[in-house]
């Protein structure tokens, strides 16, 4: 154990996402049984820029583990952006005698965290917390499991309507730089078409696989639409598109928004949360830093923060071939 952490921060920043709060659990809990004290920063830098923060222990994050969301809230920080407004943060942490701290959330906030550490030597270790799932360095990010579950439970449920009234809904669910939630929804959905931002599908393939659905004998279509699709400007477009040139289809449009952020975290985020947060404060007690850690191959691993965030994560375009069979 290095001897020079005595007190270990955390925060999370950026979206909210389902097992936030497990995270926050985990690094307490695991701060208590080293026997080192655990400070909570409300509403990610800005809260640390504004000493916004409070004393954690075991006992005072019982029973948040279900919970979705996050106690310490979320918010983005234009101040933090600046070397002055890191430089306030930092301040704040010599005062509050913080040795370390933990970041959760996404590349914003490890990219914050990395430009805090360079500047004025506060080791960090950032937990990937998204349900975008677009982090490198990761199989998976805090959050991403609960959300595909919302998504897939949604759809079920627009399909009963859609084969009830034989129409073709078109259902928009998040990733504006990413499709991870859109292919593996869409696929878990039964979906017919999946677009996403790393694949342009084009219009005329999109109409001419609606039309073969059609043709085929399928009386409705569930087609997955990532918000960051570059097919059209946006999915009503794109609807009404569709209804110009196929005027037989009965096309809707669903957009999820942020349901998919909410919600009781799944079992599995929940344990790679409480998995990825013990590891965050073993590494930090360790002297170790400038380092984000992650689920890779059913294990626990560490890249550095250069490479989670220099790299993208790319999708699996096993998915899309299996998508293409499947939606015969």
């Amino acid at each position: 154990m290095a001897k020079n952490i005595r007190r270990i921060g955390v925060m999370t920043s950026g979206g909210d996402s389902p097992g936030m709060n497990a995270a926050i659990r985990a690094v307490a809990r695991s701060c208590a049984y080293y026997n080192i004290e655990c400070i909570g920063f409300y509403r990610g830098y800005q809260g640390m820029i504004e000493g916004d923060y409070e004393e954690l222990n075991a006992r005072s994050v019982r029973n948040i583990i279900t919970r979705g969301g996050t106690i310490l809230k979320s918010a983005r920080s234009k101040e933090f952006m600046t070397k002055e407004g890191r430089q306030k943060a930092a301040d704040v942490l010599k005062e509050a005698q913080v040795d370390a701290m933990v970041l959760i959330g996404g590349d914003g906030t490890f990219r914050g965290g990395k430009a805090l550490s360079a500047e004025h030597n506060i080791p960090i270790i950032g937990v990937p917390g998204t349900i975008d799932n677009d982090i490198s360095g990761t199989n998976y990010t805090i959050g991403y499991d609960t959300a595909l579950n919302t998504v897939v439970d949604a759809i079920d449920k627009i399909r009963d309507t859609a084969s009830s009234h034989n129409r073709l809904f078109f259902v928009e669910v998040m990733g504006r730089d990413a499709g991870f939630i859109a292919l593996n929804s869409g696929i878990g959905a039964g979906a017919e078409e999946i677009l996403i931002p790393e694949e342009d599908l084009g219009l005329e393939r999109l109409l001419d696989s609606l039309e073969r659905s059609r043709r085929s004998g399928k009386t409705s279509s569930i087609v997955v639409v990532s918000e960051g699709d570059k097919i059209g400007k946006n999915v009503f477009e794109l609807a009404e598109y569709v209804k110009k040139n196929l005027p037989d289809y009965d096309a809707k449009v669903t957009v999820l928004g942020h349901i998919q952020r909410g919600g009781s975290p799944s079992c599995f985020d929940r344990v790679l949360a409480s998995r990825l947060c013990v590891r965050a404060v073993e590494l930090l007690l360790d002297g170790k830093q400038d380092l984000m850690v992650g689920f890779v191959n059913n294990k626990v691993e560490t890249c550095t923060l250069d490479e989670a965030l220099q790299s993208k994560h790319e999708i699996n375009k096993d998915l899309l071939r299996i998508s293409d069979i499947l939606s015969t």
